[in-house]
């Protein structure tokens, strides 16, 4: 597989699971402009944005515009959702249980 093959049209967001070690999972999301609802996750999750851009926003009102090689880290529980992505943005994605 090659991370940044993806569909000319994306009605829907694609994720793709690249690799599941034990409870650490790898994740490719392909967005074409979709946004998300509000996430409150029990894992941590760290992401990077490989191609495009995406823009997170969190439970205080603050946002965080992603471009290629940009990357955050978000706890568990920290309340954010997807508010902006750039068609396509690809994102991956590490999700691990919390400490």
């Amino acid at each position: 597989m090659n991370l940044f093959d993806v569909p000319d049209i994306l009605p829907e967001e694609e994720q793709t699971e690249l690799l599941l070690a034990g409870k650490t999972r790898i994740e490719r999301i392909v967005s074409g402009g979709q946004t998300s609802d509000w996430y409150d996750q029990a894992e941590d999750e760290w992401v990077c944005v490989l191609k495009g851009e995406g823009e997170l926003e969190y439970a205080d009102g603050s946002r965080q515009r992603l471009r290629a090689g940009d990357t955050a880290y978000l706890p568990a529980h920290l309340r954010h959702r997807v508010s902006y992505t750039s068609a396509p943005c690809i994102w991956l994605c590490v999700f691990r249980p919390a400490e």
